[in-house]
């Protein structure tokens, strides 16, 4: 990766996370994995990680983020960007820290891309980016972990393999942009972002989630069946779904859930 950009985004970061540090890596099974093994290893110390290729990425419910075979290690060169942003977080609450990643991912690229609850970001009905938030206990400070937060972007367009529908790419609504300029974009307010999520929670970003809200209004099925209508998020980050037996909070992440039929974007 460029130098440039790795002293641009540690000299736009530092001001809010002193000693903080950009590391690049051509390649790496995960860039959560190394993350959260250093975190095990106590190595601590806030870092932005962006891998040029993973070989076992990782996504929600243990699903493999694909990437391309590229034949250069430049970043972007294989059609995603990826990278894991770790540092110590004590917030009083974590619930919905995923989604506040999401509000701040979004609101740096483009305002046609929508938050599909938990985790995943859209462009109309097709995923463009994923997140993965893991966390680490700290001995000597138990009331804080280390917080690694993990973003895969498609950059280019991808195959289907395995999915109904092609994955969307930035460059559908950002034309020629490039994987540096995208994560230039997002680095420096996804740290703020956090640092507020840590002082205040979620509820600073229910509104700018359920702005983007992928399902709000839409029909739903979850994964064990139940049936209704999605209605946003709590001031918890809990999905609200209104069902036949009254109103449902969804809080586990390991609720899967989808529309029911296409959403009308054209009207949002």
């Amino acid at each position: 990766m460029d130098t440039h950009v790795m002293d641009a985004i540690r000299e736009a970061v530092l001001p809010d996370l002193p000693g903080f540090r950009v590391e690049w890596l051509p390649q790496i099974d995960s860039t959560n994995s190394e993350l959260m093994r250093r975190a095990r290893a106590g190595r601590l110390e806030p870092v932005l990680l962006v891998a040029g290729q993973q070989t076992a990425g990782r996504g929600r419910l243990g699903r493999q983020w694909l990437s391309d075979t590229g034949a250069d290690a430049k970043l972007g060169s294989e059609g995603s960007l990826t990278f894991s942003l770790g540092l110590p977080l004590a917030p009083l609450d974590w619930s919905g820290l995923s989604l506040a990643v999401g509000v701040s991912v979004v609101r740096s690229l483009h305002p046609d891309l929508r938050l599909k609850w938990p985790n995943d970001v859209w462009l109309r009905d097709r995923k463009l980016a994923g997140i993965l938030i893991e966390t680490a206990n700290l001995a000597d400070t138990p009331e804080a972990r280390y917080a690694v937060v993990g973003v895969g972007i498609n950059m280019k367009p991808r195959a289907a393999t395995g999915l109904s529908t092609p994955p969307a790419w930035l460059g559908e609504v950002l034309p020629g942009v490039e994987a540096p300029e995208a994560l230039l974009r997002i680095a420096a307010p996804l740290v703020r972002a956090l640092k507020l999520f840590e002082a205040n929670g979620f509820s600073t970003f229910q509104a700018g989630f359920n702005e983007r809200d992928a399902l709000g209004g839409l029909a739903v099925t979850l994964s064990d069946g139940t049936t209704g209508v999605a209605q946003g998020v709590d001031g918890m980050g809990a999905l609200l779904v209104h069902t036949a037996h009254g109103l449902k909070k969804v809080t586990s992440s390991e609720v899967s859930l989808r529309p029911l039929n296409p959403p009308p974007y054209e009207n949002l």
